[in-house]
């Protein structure tokens, strides 16, 4: 099983990651953390990186509905959403929650994970 989806678009970087963000917005998902891979990397470790940005993507309802199941779902929030360069293009990817489905074994998450594929792909999509 795949552990996400993605795409290559003919978009900058920044406009990639503005478009993903708006769209997400449009499935009822917020952004509520935003990594700069290539900033960390520079501050952390000195080294050059390509632009790179993880996106903690949360749609409230359905994380409220799902942690009502499975008080543990927590350690595998928000959904990562990522942005980064790839042969002057930028390549968008979103998670698949059907892995959760793979570590947990209960019908009612199974139904949560696919709305939440369902959501991510048609932001995806969009891009």
């Amino acid at each position: 099983m795949e552990y996400g989806f993605s795409k290559i678009v003919d978009l900058s970087f920044e406009d990639a990651v503005e478009k993903i963000t708006a769209e997400l917005k449009k499935e009822g998902f917020g952004v509520l953390t935003e990594i700069d891979v290539k900033d960390t990397m520079k501050k952390k470790l000195n080294v050059d990186f390509k632009k790179y940005k993880i996106l903690g993507a949360c749609n409230p309802p359905i994380a409220h509905k799902a942690l009502q199941f499975e008080e543990e779902l927590g350690l595998l929030l928000p959904c990562n959403v990522i942005v980064y360069e790839k042969e002057g293009k930028s390549a968008v990817s979103v998670f698949n929650p059907m892995i959760m489905t793979q570590i947990i074994d209960n019908k009612e998450m199974s139904e949560i994970a696919e709305e939440v594929k369902t959501k991510l792909l048609a932001a995806l999509n969009r891009v």
